[in-house]
């Protein structure tokens, strides 16, 4: 049955505290992230019991609420609810500085800055792969004018990745967009390209007697991602600074001198190595551990959903493929994952007595395997449940074990699942599809026969439920009477 998404909203922002506690709202894949003025206001409890809410995540006055595939849907009746000039309400008074707090807001960053850009990454990505998989095929020669713009269509959100990241960035941390474009431009220039090469080479290169580090800024993300931040602190002292009458011409002049230079010289770099120094943080450690490093995710792949930390990998994985062509440790985790959240849900399909349960744990196997959508299976049946989840989990480790082992990589960062499978496919290793396919079965095969063994609570039916509470207070109230 259809969701009636404008009842779904309207229950959703009225337990937010109504629509004038919402400060912000934007979405991911799956979930509404909403920013609220007074979290005291939010009632967790009421979200999570409406139906159609698959759960609720909480940090700090930022609240996001789990629909699942659908969530674009649910997003339009929320955005027709809230006014259409809603602007962010001022801090109230000076906030504490914690690390809790630095942590919670550097992620927020990223995640806030990269979820709307996925769509562009994962269609550019998966086109890449088709005109791999043509190239493999023979169905085009390298060199054929329709595989290179092939590959330039797909390559197109890689390489503009900076200017996408800047134009994301500015709507995050509320800044001019053009003005933060127009400096993440610089850094892709062809002139300064060049220059970079040059650089790259052993030339020396300076700006106004500072010199230069040579950096290539295309397929990056953290450096337009710092350089943005630092723009909505360069744009609201310029503004101060600057007389009215002059505001037109002299402020985005200012501006522009001052960012894009202090970007070139500093950010830039500043960024790439702390991007370089995450990238070989976590290929270290797969370096050293092998196929255990690709386990251990896929076990803790699901609890870094629940917490979001998961997209702190997205720059990573971005900047991997972008350089190799594949990642071989985030990825290929995902796979027993996905499919192991799929097939504990229809496990719980399968032996509930529930029909709405069935109903939901069937939608979200479907989800889970297919197109490898995990969350309405992790929120609406395995933490829900909680022994689907041990169950996935144990999985999950079993089936990185062996991805990893197979030395299976992923050319795109497509959520993998069966639609998405041919991300995994090595033109070089054609037993490359077997073991995909492989650990795709023994994902869902293994977490169904687990959460078997494992059993679960059934949610009864209501009016089962109904009856059960009648037949315990029935003794009670015959003691009363007789009393």
């Amino acid at each position: 049955m259809a969701k009636n998404y404008a009842a779904l909203a309207n229950a959703v922002v009225s337990a937010l505290g109504g629509k004038d506690n919402i400060v912000a709202v934007t979405h991911c894949m799956t979930r509404l992230r909403f920013v609220a003025k007074d979290e005291s206001l939010i009632d967790s409890a009421t979200l999570k019991s409406i139906s159609g809410v698959l759960g609720v995540v909480r940090n700090d006055n930022q609240c996001q609420v789990i629909i699942g595939n659908t969530v674009s849907q649910a997003y339009r009746e929320v955005v027709n609810l809230l006014p259409a000039d809603m602007q962010p309400a001022a801090p109230q008074g000076p906030q504490k500085l914690t690390l809790r707090r630095i942590g919670a807001g550097i992620l927020d960053a990223l995640i806030g800055t990269m979820s709307p850009l996925i769509p562009a990454i994962i269609g550019g990505s998966m086109v890449k792969l088709l005109a791999m998989i043509l190239e493999m095929t023979g169905v085009l020669t390298k060199g054929e004018p329709t595989l290179t713009i092939l590959t330039v269509i797909g390559d197109g959100a890689f390489f503009f990745l900076p200017l996408m990241v800047a134009a994301s960035a500015a709507v995050k941390f509320k800044t001019n967009m053009s003005l933060a474009i127009a400096i993440a431009g610089v850094l892709v220039h062809p002139s300064f390209i060049e220059l970079m090469a040059k650089a790259a080479q052993g030339e020396h290169v300076e700006f106004a007697f500072v010199p230069v580090t040579a950096v290539k800024y295309t397929y990056t993300v953290i450096p337009a991602l710092v350089m943005t931040w630092c723009l909505s602190y360069i744009e609201r002292w310029v503004d101060r600074i600057t007389p009215a009458v002059t505001k037109n011409f002299l402020k985005p002049m200012l501006i522009v001198l001052i960012a894009a230079p202090l970007a070139i010289v500093l950010i830039g770099p500043l960024g790439i190595w702390i991007g370089s120094g995450i990238s070989s943080l976590v290929y270290t450690i797969h370096g050293y551990l092998g196929w255990l490093s690709v386990a251990i995710m896929g076990a803790l792949w699901p609890l870094l959903v629940m917490t979001g930390m998961h997209r702190v990998f997205t720059p990573t994985i971005i900047q991997t493929i972008a350089e190799t062509g594949k990642e071989g440790m985030v990825m290929p985790s995902e796979i027993g994952a996905n499919l192991s959240l799929g097939g504990s849900s229809l496990a719980v399909a399968w032996k509930t007595k529930n029909p709405e349960l069935r109903q939901t744990a069937l939608a979200a196997a479907a989800s889970a395997i297919m197109a490898g959508i995990s969350e309405p299976a992790l929120y609406g049946v395995a933490v829900r449940l909680k022994r689907p989840l041990i169950a996935s989990l144990i999985s999950g480790f079993i089936c990185g074990a062996v991805a990893g082992i197979a030395g299976l990589a992923s050319h795109s960062m497509a959520a993998p699942g069966l639609f998405t499978s041919v991300q995994f496919f090595d033109p070089a290793n054609p037993m490359s599809i077997v073991w995909v396919f492989g650990v795709m079965a023994l994902a869902v095969v293994l977490s169904f026969v687990l959460t078997l063994i494992l059993g679960f609570e059934d949610i009864p039916v209501e009016n089962d439920a109904e009856k059960a509470r009648a037949l315990q207070t029935a003794p009670v109230q015959a003691k009363a009477a007789q009393a």
